[in-house]
């Protein structure tokens, strides 16, 4: 299972089918609308992958999209990245698009 550390606190991150309804309640888009060339489209999905995540197994997770983006590092963010091209990435684009 993926996992992301946000903020000193690890996390589940992974697509479930609340991820893109999460991205729509926060930004009246689907996610198949998602622009992955504006950063905050980027890191508003990995609040949606995550928090549905945490929902899905049972772990509290209380941040805001924005306490999420202030805790995030541009590290964390990077490594969560490259793992979607990796073999078995599934927090990421073909998640999303088969989820939105």
């Amino acid at each position: 299972m993926a996992k992301i550390t946000v903020g000193g606190r690890e996390y589940p991150c992974r697509v479930t089918m609340g991820a893109p309804w999460r991205f729509r309640n926060e930004t009246g888009r689907e996610a198949s609308e998602l622009d992955e060339r504006i950063l905050t489209d980027v890191v508003l999905w990995l609040w949606c992958c995550v928090s549905s995540a945490c929902a899905a197994d049972g772990v509290e997770f209380t941040l805001s999209p924005l306490e999420f983006a202030d805790r995030l590092l541009p590290e964390e963010l990077r490594m969560w990245a490259s793992s979607l091209k990796a073999p078995g990435g599934d927090a990421g684009e073909a998640g999303k698009k088969n989820a939105g």
